[in-house]
């Protein structure tokens, strides 16, 4: 496959509770960094088509938080349109440009975790690949099952889209 191709295509498998991401995108590591850890950057691209994120507040720093939520705009998304879905992320580990590790859950607006809906951690490498940055992304819930979970909820084709946003959006900041 050649570069531009793979630039282009997200790889995924699961590892017992782990969902594993791997994405080559088409700029600089320190920019797909920024791009991860910077409001005026999540605010273009985070969430699937037709989504936006209405609230972004990022507290970049071990033990700071991201808390947010995308709201979906798009009439064609039938029952969907108009609806909210709530984050909350706490930052544990932060080595720019390399590796971000966070945990992340489902909230409310006040930010508070939604009990019963799974819970997950990830860790992002950012590997340099001749000035193409190569993003893997390992996230790890509680249970095979609460990946199944999020899995039926249709996490993996919004985490598709999303990535496919954030390449767009990086191809317009270089």
């Amino acid at each position: 496959m050649s570069q531009a191709n793979a630039a282009n295509q997200m790889v995924s498998r699961v590892e017992g509770n782990d969902l594993i991401l791997e994405r080559v995108f088409d700029a600089p590591r320190e920019l797909v960094f920024q791009a991860f850890s910077k409001e005026e950057h999540l605010k273009h691209w985070w969430g699937p088509r037709g989504w936006i994120l209405s609230v972004c507040r990022v507290d970049f720093r071990p033990g700071g938080t991201w808390h947010y939520c995308m709201k979906c705009m798009d009439e064609n998304q039938g029952d969907f349109y108009g609806m909210e879905s709530w984050g909350i992320a706490t930052y544990h580990e932060i080595d720019e440009p390399n590796r971000i590790v966070y945990s992340d859950s489902f909230s409310d607006a006040d930010g508070n975790i939604v009990e019963g809906m799974p819970t997950s951690i990830t860790t992002m490498e950012l590997l340099d690949e001749n000035g193409q940055t190569k993003l893997v992304s390992r996230t790890r819930y509680n249970t095979p099952e609460e990946l199944k979970a999020v899995m039926d909820m249709g996490m993996l084709q919004g985490i598709t889209e999303t990535w496919d946003r954030l390449a767009e959006h990086l191809a317009a900041s270089k």
